[in-house]
């Protein structure tokens, strides 16, 4: 595997596990607040800006915001009814825009 593909691989795997823990009962102390309240932090405190999203279970919506500038990103989920929570960040943000693999090929 090259090396992008691998650390696409592994902010996916990051990223769908965050998932998973966020919408999960038993998450223990998630730190949430109004939606606009946590992308107006992100952007003021961290230089954050959305650069991906998709749907997860019961309608939560998965966000990434990342930083070019400083290499900073926050993974957030939103309930349906506007609570936004931070499920993970981290440093090293790299947006990678290589062709997926066709189906079928060899990785």
């Amino acid at each position: 595997m090259n090396r992008h593909m691998t650390r696409m691989m592994l902010a996916l795997s990051l990223g769908f596990g965050g998932v998973i823990l966020a919408t999960q009962n038993g998450f223990a102390n998630p730190q949430c607040a109004p939606r606009a309240d946590v992308i107006e932090g992100l952007a003021q405190n961290y230089g954050e800006t959305r650069r991906s999203l998709g749907i997860a279970a019961n309608s939560t919506v998965m966000e990434l915001f990342a930083a070019d500038a400083t290499g900073t990103w926050t993974l957030t989920v939103t309930t349906p009814d506007g609570m936004t929570c931070l499920v993970a960040s981290g440093m090293g943000y790299e947006a990678i825009s290589d062709p997926l693999p066709a189906q079928g090929s060899k990785v």
